[in-house]
């Protein structure tokens, strides 16, 4: 059975606009094509687009994806291992951090007692601790002296640091169809900067891997990719051109 563009965004959950991108940038190029200017896709298309919206879930890039794809004796079957393996442990954590959920709002609404441990099962300390290390060997001292000053903080300032680092994010949501380079994106990224410094004094190396890791790390896109899917890519390019603006300067 073969299937239209049309017909193959409906069973899959894309636009068509998606399937045309794919087609445009060599990801997947229907197998079939018609007299009329049609495109078809076949069984070996469709086992291609589930592995390319796999790859998407787990936080890769499309050029990222391209190249494991493209692969010599790229493996379906192993690719799905992986991919199972990976959302088993996410799947784990998610149903670790609802029953923490549910148990807060229990205890809110006073039908459970909740201890302040409790309120906290399901984020990992291990997870947090393993982040922690892999960041201290990239930014080192960065880390360690941004640990210290944000416990140094009152509940009040922490709470007013963190309202004004949602409101950037925000922000730059908002401008997702601007241009990365345009002045009113470039001063939104500036009060990024200035907002870092809450925690750091970050040089253009740092703010450089922070915008790396926001789109290259599974956690950290995960997390930007709750906000918004485009977030994270977006910030990549602003910053860079932000970068350059500093060490031109």
């Amino acid at each position: 059975m073969v299937y239209t563009v049309k017909q193959l965004a409906d069973l899959a959950g894309v636009s068509v606009r998606t399937l045309h991108y794919y087609d445009e940038i060599g990801l997947l190029p229907p197998a079939r094509g018609s007299a009329n200017g049609y495109r078809y896709y076949g069984e070996a298309d469709i086992l291609v687009l589930q592995q390319i919206l796999f790859y998407k879930e787990l936080g890769l890039g499309l050029d990222e994806i391209g190249a494991v794809l493209q692969q010599p004796g790229f493996d379906v079957v192993h690719a799905l291992e992986e991919h199972r393996g990976a959302l088993a442990q996410r799947l784990g954590r998610l149903r670790r951090l609802m029953q923490t959920v549910d148990r807060t709002i229990a205890h809110l609404k006073g039908e459970t007692h909740m201890d302040a441990k409790g309120l906290f099962e399901g984020f990992s300390e291990a997870e947090e601790a393993r982040y922690t290390a892999e960041a201290e060997a990239l930014w080192g001292e960065s880390v360690r002296e941004s640990s210290r000053k944000w416990k140094a903080y009152t509940p009040a300032k922490k709470a007013q640091i963190m309202a004004e680092g949602k409101a950037v994010y925000e922000d730059l949501i908002d401008l997702l169809d601007s241009p990365p380079a345009s002045a009113v994106v470039q001063a939104v990224i500036g009060r990024w900067h200035q907002h870092l410094r809450y925690f750091f004094e970050p040089s253009t190396a740092v703010l450089r891997g922070l915008a790396n890791g926001y789109k290259d790390s599974p956690d950290f896109r995960a997390t930007f990719d709750k906000m918004e899917p485009r977030l994270a890519p977006f910030m990549r390019q602003a910053i860079e051109v932000y970068c350059g603006k500093l060490e031109a300067n």
